[in-house]
């Protein structure tokens, strides 16, 4: 019983760092991607092989200044969407005569997509107008490595250097 439990524990549980042999170091990810490309195009097994990132770090890309009108428009938008999944939802402009007709008032419907953007628009700047202080701007988030390093088995060194100078 003891060996069932040594050996359920000698067994890894998610994900570790790969050791090898260091094929190459780069600088950016293009050039760790393209070095990988050489080697499977040398017919190298592609599962032997590894991009390791070293040092991570955030790098946060400012998008745009963000403004009232940019607010507004942005708001707009999303009313309108919430507006017309409301309105197809419940049938606006669509009346069933009591005769089993069915008249169609296309003024209703946009109505309905009007007012939803201007709650929308609305809604938007007022939270805009309250949070103005903390971000002025949009951006997008992005984790990046300051080196990269091609890995593959010692065992398999020697087959990835002949791949790489068969294809250079």
């Amino acid at each position: 019983m003891s060996e069932a439990k040594n050996n359920s524990r000698s067994k890894q549980v998610g994900p570790t760092v790969p050791k090898g042999h260091v094929l190459g170091e780069f600088t950016n990810y293009q050039g760790a991607t393209a070095m990988v490309d050489r080697l499977l195009q040398g017919d190298f097994k592609a599962t032997d092989v590894s991009i390791v990132g070293h040092d991570p770090v955030l790098v946060e890309r400012i998008r745009s200044r963000l403004g009232y009108g940019r607010v507004a428009a942005s708001g707009a938008l999303t009313g309108f969407w919430i507006g017309l999944i409301f309105a197809l939802l419940i049938g606006a402009g669509v009346t069933v005569m009591p005769d089993g007709g069915i008249s169609y008032n296309p003024q209703e419907f946009a109505a309905v997509l009007v007012i939803s953007s201007g709650f929308g628009m609305l809604f938007n700047i007022v939270r805009f107008s309250f949070t103005k202080n903390r971000r002025a701007f949009v951006s997008s988030q992005q984790p990046v490595a300051t080196r990269y390093q091609v890995i593959v088995p010692e065992a398999q060194a020697g087959l990835a250097h002949k791949a790489l100078t068969s294809n250079s």
